[in-house]
C-alpha cells in the first residue's frame, strides 16, 4: 500500500494506491506534482510484469512536465511527454513480443484554469457544491454501446465485456486522449481513480467520502470500502480539493449528468 498525501499550494491532495485483495502484484501507477499543478493516475495492462512497466513508462515520462507559464503551455507539455511514452512503449512491445499499454486519467490546474485528460477507462470526477459529476467518458466497449443506445447503463455494468478497452498508452501508433477544461472555483474538489475503485464503489459513496472531510481522509475511506466489497483488481485514488477561501464564479458547466448527494 502506498499513502502519499501531498498538500502543495493553495490544494490539498490524498492519495492512496492498494494491491486489492486478488491481484499479486500493483499494476497502478500515480503522480502527485502539486507544486506545478500536475496529478496523474496509469493503470498498466499486459499482465502484472508488463502492466507495471507500462504504468510505470508513463508515469516517468509525465516527469520530465515543468512549471509552465500558461495553461496552453502546461497541456503541451504533458501531451508532449504522453507522446514519449507511447513511442517507448510501443518499441518494448515490439522488443518483448507481448502486448502491453496503460491507462491514464490527468488533472492539470494552471492559476484558474483546469483540464483534465485521460485514455481509458480510469476516471476523473469534479464534486462542487454538494454534487458530483464524471468528467471523464469511459474509453470501452460497453460504453461505446451504451452511447449508440445498444445496451443501458445497467446492462453495460454486468456486461462481461465491460473491461475491454478501446483506447490506452501504447495499444496505438500514436495515442488517442480526450480533454475536458473549465475553471474551478473554491472549495472544488477531483477525484481521479483507476477502475478498481469504481467496479465495487458507486458515485453516490464517492461524493459522500469526499464531502465528509480532508482529501486523505475520503482516499483512506473509499479504499476501506473497497477492501470491504472484496477489492478484485488494484485500486488507486487521488482527491485534490482546490482552496483559496474567496467566492470565486466558474464559467465551466458539466455537459454530463450531475447527482446529489441523495442519489442512490
Amino acid at each position: 500500500m502506498n499513502d502519499a498525501p501531498n498538500p502543495g499550494p493553495g490544494f490539498e491532495t490524498g492519495c492512496i494506491s492498494h494491491t486489492g485483495k486478488v491481484r499479486k502484484a500493483n499494476e497502478d501507477n500515480f503522480l502527485l506534482r502539486p507544486e506545478i499543478g500536475l496529478w496523474a493516475v496509469a493503470d498498466g495492462m499486459g499482465g502484472h510484469e508488463n502492466g507495471a512497466l507500462a504504468s510505470a513508462t508513463v508515469v516517468a515520462a509525465l516527469e520530465a512536465v515543468e512549471a509552465a507559464g500558461s495553461a496552453p503551455d502546461l497541456l503541451a507539455m504533458l501531451e508532449g511527454s504522453v507522446l514519449k511514452a507511447n513511442a517507448e512503449l510501443r518499441a518494448e512491445i515490439d522488443r518483448r513480443g507481448a502486448t502491453m499499454g496503460a491507462t491514464l486519467v490527468c488533472l492539470l490546474i494552471h492559476r484558474r484554469h483546469f483540464a483534465c485528460l485521460w485514455s481509458g477507462d480510469s476516471r476523473v470526477y469534479l464534486i462542487r457544491g454538494g454534487r458530483i459529476v464524471q468528467v471523464s467518458r469511459d474509453h470501452t466497449e460497453v460504453q461505446d454501446m451504451v452511447d449508440r443506445g445498444l445496451l443501458t447503463p445497467e446492462e453495460a455494468k454486468r456486461s462481461p465485456r465491460r473491461h475491454v478497452i478501446t483506447h490506452a498508452i501504447g495499444a496505438h501508433e500514436t495515442p488517442e486522449l480526450d480533454l475536458e477544461n473549465g475553471e474551478i472555483a473554491d472549495g472544488d474538489a477531483f477525484l481521479l481513480c483507476s477502475d478498481g475503485l469504481t467496479e465495487h464503489v458507486v458515485e453516490s459513496e464517492i461524493l459522500a467520502a469526499v464531502e465528509a472531510g480532508g482529501a486523505q481522509a475520503a482516499c483512506d475511506a473509499l479504499l476501506a470500502l473497497t477492501l470491504e466489497r472484496g477489492a478484485r483488481d488494484n485500486v488507486t485514488v487521488v482527491v485534490v480539493r482546490y482552496r483559496q477561501g474567496a467566492s470565486e464564479r466558474t464559467r465551466w458547466m458539466p455537459n454530463r449528468p450531475e447527482r446529489g448527494s441523495s442519489t442512490p
